[in-house]
């Protein structure tokens, strides 16, 4: 037992040891220009692999935020099961999927509904949704106030970098 508990600390240790990918980029001194910002498919994919090794030691996914910006911010995230239901009253998702299938369910109502924050509820599933496959290359947007839920079959996984988009669907309307 106590080589088990070794294993898993070490794995653990060398996965925390791991730099976020915004710090693999070179930023700009303060004062300078805005630069574009550029995340090569082979590093996103590497990356994933790191939140492969979290997810194994958490209720199997992971996510980071890669980079923020005043109205959006960029995120990794890998499923190696199915999600929670989500509804996020002032945040759209935009899904660009890197490896993996998954079906997304959005729409219908969040069951077992509970808030977790100011805008953002979570639940048990989405009842009465529409249902979209997920491939890799596909691009899926969900509007902010649209319940989902990302659906991943048996033990397979899905990688997908998300950005997430402060909008007021109040304001829209």
């Amino acid at each position: 037992m106590e080589s088990i508990d070794h294993k898993i600390l070490s794995e653990l240790l060398s996965v925390e040891k791991e730099p976020p990918l915004a710090s693999k980029h070179k930023r700009g001194r303060k004062g300078d220009p805005p630069q574009a910002d550029h995340w090569p498919h082979a590093i996103l994919l590497e990356r994933a692999a790191y939140l492969r090794k979290l997810a194994r030691y958490s209720e199997g996914s992971a996510s980071e935020t890669i980079k923020e910006f005043p109205q959006h911010c960029a995120m990794l995230s890998f499923r190696g099961r199915s999600g929670i239901a989500e509804l996020h009253e002032d945040f759209a998702d935009i899904f660009i999927v890197l490896e993996g299938r998954a079906t997304l369910v959005t729409g219908g109502s969040v069951v077992g509904s509970h808030s977790i924050g100011p805008g953002e509820t979570r639940g048990d599933a989405v009842g009465g949704g529409s249902r979209m496959e997920l491939r890799p290359g596909d691009v899926a947007h969900v509007p902010a106030g649209v319940p989902h839920q990302m659906l991943v079959p048996g033990d397979k996984s899905f990688t997908a970098f998300v950005v997430k988009v402060r909008e007021n669907p109040k304001m829209a309307k």
